[in-house]
């Protein structure tokens, strides 16, 4: 009987919750209280009435109960939360890679089936574009000496024929003057004998 009395006083320092049911005492510690005060002393013994311990065996036992139903309910939330953090964590880890692959995908360009970066690609380009222009300007240089060369040539040509416009004519002339005087001398013979 001691033995049951001082685990339940054992207990009582641990559990601390409201007794269903009792008057005057709330708290198991208070019950503990009540039964010692209120028992009857044996020599160096108390007694304490049976339906007294009855009642807190009871309480002690319908506290326990709810306790381990807490503790249940509370090891159900404490793994479905576990649960939802596993699931957020896997979310936001796909979330990360499509962040990540489209930072990639915004921060690179394919040029001729190649992945490059945006400055790569932008310096690639203007670089192009500058050949292509210093050849437009080379193009443009060249056709515009070719063109005064051309033009040089024609003038000098046109030139030229009318230089040969003008000596030939001069030779028609000559020899038209010498055909003329051929003939005088022809005719001139031909009256002397």
């Amino acid at each position: 009987m001691i033995r049951i009395f001082k685990i339940f006083c054992f207990l009582s320092l641990f559990v601390i919750t409201p007794i269903i049911g009792q008057s005057t005492p709330s708290t198991l510690d208070e019950h503990f209280v009540d039964i010692i005060d209120n028992s009857n002393r044996y020599q160096d013994y108390k007694v304490v009435k049976r339906y007294k311990i009855d009642r807190l065996q009871k309480n002690v036992n319908d506290t326990i109960g709810e306790l381990k139903a807490t503790i249940n309910s509370l090891e159900s939330t404490v793994g479905s939360l576990e649960t939802e953090l596993s699931q957020s964590r896997e979310s936001l880890a796909k979330t990360n890679d499509t962040l990540k692959s489209s930072k990639t995908a915004e921060n690179n360009m394919s040029l001729f089936g190649i992945q490059t970066t945006k400055g790569a690609y932008n310096t690639i380009m203007w670089s192009v574009i500058g050949a292509l222009l210093a050849l437009l300007l080379f193009f443009i240089y060249r056709f515009k000496n070719s063109n005064t060369i051309t033009k040089d040539a024609q003038d000098r040509l046109s030139e030229i024929e009318g230089e040969f416009e003008g000596h030939r004519s001069r030779s028609l002339e000559r020899e038209q003057q010498i055909r003329r005087k051929l003939q005088d001398e022809i005719n001139k013979n031909k009256k002397a004998t």
